[in-house]
């Protein structure tokens, strides 16, 4: 008997595929589980349409997610951390610094989605990779400045 499985089943198939399977385990196991629907014309039309509607729908969903990370990819952070002698970060830039940085610039994304192998411990710029849904990544330009001190900041005023 011809089937269309409604799921992956381990050893038989996978979504959607259409398989010839011995009467008995299609009557007695596919069937009255939902795990697949007889192949008939009318079925295989109605799940070709269904195929087709989600393809459709999964082209435009990756669409506006790559708009999105366009958007993201376009902004420029950066980062003001206090620095000691050879450009050494007293403590570190992570993840929750990025987020809290582009959220600042009205963009969001979940810090949990935000690449960064290890935290930024050095002055300096860093392509970040965020990644987005459908295998989409955005890659954002973070900037790591040394926080000027408010004695620093005087001190070229006054003697201009």
């Amino acid at each position: 008997m011809k089937v269309i499985l409604q799921e992956t089943l381990e050893g038989v198939g996978h979504l959607g595929d259409l398989i010839n399977v011995a009467d008995g385990f299609a009557r007695n196991y596919l069937l009255p589980r939902r795990k697949a629907v007889e192949a008939d014309s009318r079925s295989i039309k109605a799940f070709e349409h269904a195929k087709r509607v989600a393809a459709e729908k999964a082209k435009k969903e990756k669409l506006e997610i790559e708009v999105h990370a366009k958007k993201v990819s376009a902004v420029s952070l950066t980062i003001e951390m206090q620095a000691g002698k050879d450009d050494k970060l007293f403590g570190s830039v992570t993840t929750k610094d990025i987020a809290e940085g582009l959220a600042a610039q009205g963009v969001t994304v979940d810090r949990r989605k935000i690449q960064l192998a290890q935290p930024i411990k050095e002055l300096g710029t860093v392509a970040v990779p965020i990644k987005m849904p459908r295998d989409v990544v955005a890659t954002v330009k973070v900037h790591v400045v040394k926080k000027q001190d408010a004695q620093e900041a005087e001190a070229p005023a006054t003697s201009a």
